[in-house]
C-alpha cells in the first residue's frame, strides 16, 4: 500500500469582515492523498478551491483564518508546529504551492535567477551561490526553459514560460505534496497540453512525490488525476475516481457541472449541453441544509431540513446528498432534458 503523505481532517478556514462576520469558504473539509498519486478537485468559481489550497499550507494571513481540524503531513500536525519551524523545514521541503494566476505572481524587477537563490539560501544552505544557480538549470532544463530564462525578468518570457518558470521555482525543493492551483487556466490548449505533461513527468521521475490539482475544468482533469473529489459553498460533495466522477457523476451537483461543459470525450460527445441556473449561496448565511438545494431540480423538502453529512456508499467513493445512489441513477436516465422555466440544472 502507498504511503499516506497527505490527511486533512475536519478543516475549517474563514475570513473575517470588517464588520466581525465569519465567512467559512472552507467548512469541515476531509481528504487523503498518496503517495504517487493526483487528487483533483473541481468546481466553480467561489466555491473555496483557492482558500482549500491557501489553507493547506497552513500559512495564514487577515483576512483568511485558521478555524480548527488538522492538516498532516507524513504523520506530523502541521498546524501544530511554531511559524518558524513551518515556515523553514516545510513549506517548499514538504508542501510547495503553485498560485492561481502564476503569471502574475513574480516580481518584474528582478530575474528568475534571483528568486532561485533566494530559495535555495534559505533552505539549502550547504550550498554555493554556483552550486545554488547549477541546481536551478537543470530544473529549468527538465521544464523545458532555455538557459536565458534563468538570467531574463519575468516580462521578457511568454505566458507559458512564465508558467513553467513558477513551476520550476516552486519545486526547487522537491515537495512531497505540491498544489498546483489552477495552473493551465491562463493558457492556450497547446500550452496546457504541454504544462500538464511536464507536471505528469515530474510526478513519474518522482521530484514531487504527490500532487493535488485545482481545476473549474472538471473534463480537465480526466488526463490529470487519479481521483476527483468535487467542491461546492466550502464543502466536498462527491469523491470517486477520475473516470467515475467523469462518466458517472452521483451528486446533483456533479451530474449538473458535468452537463453545463462541452466535452469532447468518446461516449459525451451526444449529450445536451445545459447549465446550472442561480449561483452559489452566499457563505455568509448558508442554507440550514443541503447547500445545493436550491439549485437542484431533485431537491424535497427533507434537504432543506437539516444538515446534509457525507454517504460512503462504495470503497473510496462518498457522496453529500440525501437520495440514495439508485435513485439518483433513475432520476438522471429518466429525464430527457426537458425545458424548464425555474428550480432545475436543465435550461
Amino acid at each position: 500500500m502507498a504511503e499516506q503523505v497527505l490527511k486533512v481532517k475536519d478543516l475549517k478556514t474563514f475570513y473575517r469582515t470588517r464588520l466581525k462576520e465569519n465567512v467559512y469558504a472552507v467548512d469541515g473539509v476531509s481528504l487523503e492523498l498518496e503517495e504517487g498519486k493526483v487528487l483533483g478537485i473541481a468546481g466553480e468559481s467561489g466555491c473555496g478551491k483557492s482558500t482549500l489550497a491557501l489553507s493547506l499550507m497552513g500559512f495564514y494571513f487577515p483576512p483568511l483564518n485558521f478555524g480548527g481540524g488538522s492538516i498532516e503531513i507524513n504523520g506530523t500536525d502541521i498546524m501544530k508546529l511554531p511559524y518558524e519551524t513551518l515556515r523553514t523545514h516545510y513549506l517548499g521541503k514538504e508542501i510547495a504551492y503553485i498560485p492561481q494566476a502564476a503569471m502574475n505572481a513574480l516580481n518584474p524587477t528582478r530575474k528568475l535567477v534571483h528568486f532561485a537563490i533566494d530559495i535555495l539560501s534559505e533552505h539549502r544552505k550547504d550550498l554555493t551561490k554556483e552550486q545554488m544557480i547549477s541546481l536551478t538549470r537543470e530544473k529549468f532544463d527538465f521544464l523545458q526553459l532555455p538557459e536565458r530564462a534563468l538570467w531574463a525578468y519575468p516580462s521578457e518570457l511568454s505566458g507559458g514560460m512564465k508558467q513553467r518558470a513558477v513551476i520550476a521555482l516552486s519545486t526547487l525543493l522537491n515537495p512531497k505534496v505540491l498544489i498546483a492551483d489552477e495552473p493551465s487556466s491562463a493558457l492556450d490548449v497547446s500550452s496546457q497540453k504541454v504544462v500538464i505533461a511536464l507536471l505528469r513527468k515530474m510526478l513519474n521521475e518522482k521530484l514531487v512525490k504527490s500532487m493535488i490539482f485545482i481545476t473549474h475544468e472538471l473534463p480537465l482533469l480526466r488526463h490529470v488525476a487519479d481521483e476527483i473529489v468535487v467542491m461546492y459553498a466550502g464543502e466536498l460533495v462527491e469523491k470517486g475516481t477520475s473516470e467515475q466522477v467523469i462518466f458517472d457523476p452521483v451528486h446533483p451537483y456533479s451530474y449538473a457541472l458535468m452537463r453545463s461543459i462541452i466535452v469532447p470525450e468518446e461516449g459525451m460527445k451526444a449529450q445536451k449541453l445545459s447549465c446550472i441556473p442561480g449561483a452559489p449561496p452566499n457563505l455568509k448565511n448558508v442554507p440550514e441544509g443541503c447547500r445545493f438545494a436550491d439549485r437542484c431540480a431533485y431537491a424535497i423538502d427533507a434537504c432543506r431540513q437539516k444538515k446534509i453529512e457525507i454517504d460512503v456508499f462504495s470503497e473510496g467513493r462518498y457522496k453529500r446528498c440525501l437520495h440514495s445512489v439508485a435513485s439518483l441513477r433513475a432520476m438522471y436516465e429518466a429525464e430527457d432534458l426537458p425545458q424548464e422555466t425555474g428550480g432545475s440544472v436543465h435550461e
